[in-house]
């Protein structure tokens, strides 16, 4: 029989070389294979498989070479146990069944329900809804009109949101473009992939977009939003009011709690509440309903606590990819930035410690203001501990980075020309640190508008003294800073803080009556000079302003007050100035105070008009 086996000359040689007891053990346990391959019903095709797996079968304290010689004896033994497959026969023996098979009828009456809601198919149920054409419905016409009717009032009740509750940087066409793009993505999600499942729906983080847009935007317009992605995406689905309120609710109270997310643990927390409100919510839906069971109840809650988990964890990324693409500062990033440690802040403080000094003041008078009329008060800190740092560039020009008790260069005897451009450099130089520096546009707005298009007040008197008086001979252009005016409540009250920390470092008031003259003083200056014309800021916002008891300026002692022995120097004015230019050095944050004076020193002439008189703020020092 060997002589019929195919075995390869190295299978011999194996064979030849093995002790008795293996070989004995070998042909043992080729019986045990064979038979056990055999007792299958083995078909032509399923031959090489079933030779595949021999070594599945063999016994596995069998050494390499006993296994070896086991497989090449087997293989070579397999043959076929079935006759091959024939598609007569078998068509034939399928038509003898069918025609054994008794006919089953089942009458349906008009207005009888074939199957209810939570029910099992059967494939009797099947068929039935097949022969009444309810599994593919031909006409479509009344989920066509109640698929429009409802777009159709989710459009009307965005109209009438932007129509009457939009902001500038909602009406934005990238802003628009990227609500909408993630707006069909969470619904497409929710109709083509979620929706129709048991689980899915619950475990879906539906409301992340609303938390988001909330983050970003604001609380209305993620509102709004919310409920219109919660209304299209559930619609058609059954248990549309569940689902509805399972989005919604949990959406809501998490853009309650999370605020303008300040911290990362916020998230983390928001999300927590989020889940168990869900969770009950599904209980309350849940508990009594006859098609769910307590396993079923269970794993419903467990994916509720993950959806809103879930959708916290989202929300976190996807606010830093809308703030990325449309330059929008989030409150993380504001608060980063606004770190002591960040490298500009360090930058300032190092080579212009009276500007930093002068920045922090001016940052809590600016934050107290923003408080009083609701304002986006980390924005406004953010900015206002920024917006000067362009003087770091050039630190020693400007007085308050001067030493106390050395001489004080006030640039009297410079060329008013170069000193106004070189004052007006700050803010050039300041918006060149911040792109550097990769700050948010909203950030350099502050740089570029808190001087609005004033000029150097000081420098520009200068010129026209040097030009007998004669206004027509200076060109005010060279003493105007580039702007724009403030185009934003927050710039509005940066410019604002500015003006009042330097007119009270320079007044030094003592009661409240003096301080409220000087935050009146500076108020009149610049809403007369139309610095405010392009804000949103009311004559309700200026009252709240002016009345905050926190917006008093502090009279702590800074590098730009300690630099002279005296306040300020009261001075004449002549009356060919214009009476809207009198006012400006003090809304300016770049006032400074003059020299002091030797004592008993006459005062200066000046051209301002003589029927008031008006502290020296000179503009930069």
């Amino acid at each position: 029989m060997m002589q019929d086996l195919k075995l390869s000359v190295d299978d011999y040689s194996k064979i030849l070389l093995m002790e008795m007891n293996d070989w004995q053990a070998v042909g043992v346990e080729c019986s045990r294979v064979l038979e056990t391959v055999l007792r299958e019903n083995l078909r032509e095709n399923q031959i090489e498989r079933a030779r595949t797996n021999l070594q599945n079968i063999i016994k596995f304290n069998f050494k390499l070479e006993q296994t070896q010689i086991t497989t090449a004896i087997v293989s070579d033994l397999i043959v076929p146990t079935s006759p091959p497959f024939s598609p007569e026969e078998t068509q034939r023996a399928r038509a003898l069944a069918m025609a054994n098979v008794q006919p089953i009828t089942r009458q349906i009456i008009a207005g009888e329900a074939i199957v209810r809601r939570g029910e099992i198919l059967a494939e009797a149920d099947m068929e039935a809804l097949d022969i009444f054409g309810l599994t593919n419905p031909t006409d479509q016409t009344n989920a066509f009109i109640k698929n429009g009717v409802a777009v159709l009032i989710s459009a009307l009740l965005v109209f009438i949101f932007f129509r009457y509750r939009s902001t500038q940087i909602m009406l934005q066409p990238l802003c628009m473009i990227m609500v909408a793009c993630f707006f069909l993505i969470f619904l497409g999600l929710a109709r083509f992939l979620v929706m129709g499942n048991a689980v899915w729906p619950y475990l879906f983080p539906l409301a992340a977009f609303g938390l988001t847009i909330g983050i970003i935007f604001n609380f209305e317009l993620a509102a709004i939003l919310s409920l219109i992605l919660a209304f299209l995406s559930v619609l058609g689905f059954g248990r549309e009011a569940e689902l509805i309120i399972f989005y919604l609710v949990p959406g809501l109270v998490a853009m309650f709690i999370l605020g303008d997310a300040r911290r990362l643990s916020t998230f983390f927390g928001t999300g927590f509440v989020s889940g168990v409100i869900a969770a009950l919510i599904v209980a309350m839906f849940r508990l009594g309903d006859s098609y769910t069971d307590w396993l079923g109840l269970g794993t419903l809650m467990a994916a509720a606590l993950f959806n809103g988990i879930a959708t916290a964890t989202l929300a976190l990324l996807l606010q830093h990819i809308f703030a990325s693409i449309l330059d929008l500062p989030t409150s993380l990033q504001l608060m980063d930035i606004s770190r002591p440690d960040h490298p500009l802040l360090q930058l300032l403080l190092n080579n212009a410690p009276g500007t930093y000094q002068h920045s922090l003041q001016v940052s809590n008078l600016a934050e107290q203001a923003a408080d009083a009329i609701g304002a986006n008060r980390l924005l406004v800190r953010a900015g206002t501990l920024f917006h000067d740092i362009g003087k770091s560039s050039n630190a020693s020009f400007f007085i308050e980075n001067q030493i106390r008790g050395g001489n004080i260069d006030s640039h009297d005897e410079s060329d008013p020309y170069e000193t106004a451009q070189t004052i007006i450099a700050h803010v050039t130089d300041g918006v060149a640190l911040a792109k550097r520096y990769r700050l948010p546009s909203r950030i350099i707005d502050f740089i570029l508008e808190h001087h609005g298009n004033n000029i150097t007040r000081y420098q520009y008197a200068r010129a026209v003294e040097l030009a007998d008086g004669d206004e027509s001979l200076v060109d005010q252009d060279k003493f105007r800073y580039p702007g724009p005016t403030p185009q934003s409540r927050e710039t509005a009250i940066l410019m604002l803080a500015d003006g009042t920390e330097a007119r009270a470092r320079a007044t030094n008031p003592r009661t409240d009556d003096e301080i409220r003259s000087v935050i009146d003083a500076v108020v009149q200056s610049v809403m007369s000079a139309g610095q405010l014309d392009d804000t949103e800021l009311t004559l309700s916002d200026m009252k709240a302003i002016k009345k905050n008891p926190s917006s008093k300026p502090s009279n702590a002692p800074t590098t730009r007050a300690l630099n002279t022995q005296t306040n300020a120097k009261m001075i004449k004015k002549e009356e060919n100035f214009d009476d809207t230019k009198e006012d400006s050095d003090a809304v300016e944050d770049k006032a400074s105070l003059e020299q002091t004076e030797k004592e008993n020193s006459p005062v200066k002439e000046s051209i301002f008009p003589q029927e008031t008189t008006e502290i020296d703020l000179r503009e930069g020092y």
